[in-house]
């Protein structure tokens, strides 16, 4: 039987908060935006069957993305939603390097909220790119 938090997402979340206090709540809410944004937007991921022995296989195919691909969603959609500003952001909810990406991704998953693979490891998220670089918005001086 799941452990009673568990069954509620918010509680399990809100508990998750208080244990570790690394990140903001927000932090949690962006990487599941950024897993969405990978899998419709970017068309990142392979499609993989959730429960093969599923009657209703088209039901159940999900699209997985690997660690790099869920870093570079965050980045691409930081930059599309937060401009200028997206490493400011990310920062502040206690989001400094790719990591941390998975750090949050791996609390997630102890408390049930995303799946992995057995491939899946945290390193994966590891160096994916170095945030200041990454977050250099190349611009144009008009004369």
């Amino acid at each position: 039987m799941p452990h009673r938090d568990m069954l509620n997402p918010l509680e399990a979340l809100a508990q998750l908060l208080r244990e570790d206090r690394r990140y903001r709540r927000e932090a949690y809410v962006f990487v599941f935006e950024a897993l969405s944004y990978a899998q419709e937007v970017l068309g990142f991921g392979r499609e993989t069957v959730a429960d093969p022995g599923s009657a209703d296989e088209a039901a159940q195919v999900e699209r997985h993305i690997t660690g790099q691909e869920l870093c570079e969603a965050v980045r691409l959609l930081a930059m599309d939603q937060f401009g200028l500003m997206a490493k400011t952001v990310l920062n502040s909810w206690g989001i400094r390097n790719t990591g941390d990406i998975g750090e949050i991704v791996f609390n997630l998953l102890r408390i049930g909220q995303m799946r992995k693979t057995p491939e899946d490891r945290r390193e994966d998220f590891d160096d994916v790119f170095d945030f200041d670089e990454a977050f250099r918005q190349p611009f144009a001086v008009e004369s």
